[in-house]
């Protein structure tokens, strides 16, 4: 059986971690895609040999235009296809607002906003072609109604990630189904970094279901959008958030 591939950014750690070890027990070949967490992304390239599926491990800055369609064509090479896109990587450069800099904020437009058009730019090709796709991009309810200016610069990005769905909706339609998810508190070590416990059950009583989410939960949904059962939801932004007061 030809097994589809989904590539996933930024899978080092974290949220992308979590979902390309979800794809892989679904039983999807995986391209582990990292730029900083090298230690991360062979733990989990290791964690698969384990299972029977094949997985690519392939260092790419999403920045770098050379990088990026070196990376799709590798994959290409050795798979023959794309099915699944997963543009989960990104940073956030948490500073006051008044000391945020022009290069922080340049930095953060082009890992989150640059690098997800790219990536898709190049893999949104090949599923044209092959006539099949399917890309969820990362977002956040930073991009739609929380607003914390101390991430002015990742709120932003987020916001625009949800324009480049919409857009690439309708740009890849009607082989490609395009849909973004928008995670609230998500309980991941970068996102804990620097919080009390006192913080963190504050940020838990924001949230209905009264704790914070986890990558584990992210990746159930990216299961579900990628599959064939979600074939009829495009051009989406799904929140998941455990319904924080507040959220539309």
């Amino acid at each position: 059986m030809d097994r589809k591939v989904a590539l996933v950014t930024g899978a080092g750690r974290g949220i992308g971690k979590a979902i390309a070890r979800e794809l892989a027990l679904d039983g999807y070949n995986i391209v582990i895609n990292y730029n900083t967490s090298e230690d991360g992304a062979k733990e989990l390239y290791n964690s698969f040999k384990e299972l029977n599926i094949t997985a690519m491990l392939v260092k790419c800055d999403i920045t770098n235009e050379q990088e990026v369609k070196n990376m799709v064509d590798a994959v290409i090479k050795k798979f023959g296809h794309i099915d699944v896109l997963v543009n989960n990587a990104g940073i956030a450069i948490d500073a006051l607002f008044n000391e945020k800099t022009v290069e922080e904020f340049k930095k953060t437009l082009n890992v989150n906003v640059i690098g997800t058009f790219l990536v898709s730019k190049y893999v949104g090709e090949t599923m044209i072609a092959n006539k099949y796709g399917k890309i969820v991009n990362i977002s956040s309810t930073n991009g739609i109604n929380t607003y914390y200016p101390m991430c002015i610069d990742y709120d932003a990005s987020k916001a625009a990630i949800i324009s480049l769905t919409h857009n690439l909706a309708v740009q890849f339609a009607p082989f490609v189904n395009v849909n973004a998810i928008a995670p609230g508190f998500i309980a991941t070590e970068r996102e804990l970094e620097g919080m009390d416990d006192e913080f963190v059950k504050q940020e838990e009583e924001k949230v209905l279901v009264k704790r914070a989410g986890t990558a584990q939960d992210v990746a159930n949904l990216v299961k579900f959008l990628v599959s064939d059962k979600a074939g009829f939801i495009n051009n989406e932004v799904i929140r998941i958030d455990g319904g924080m007061y507040g959220s539309n």
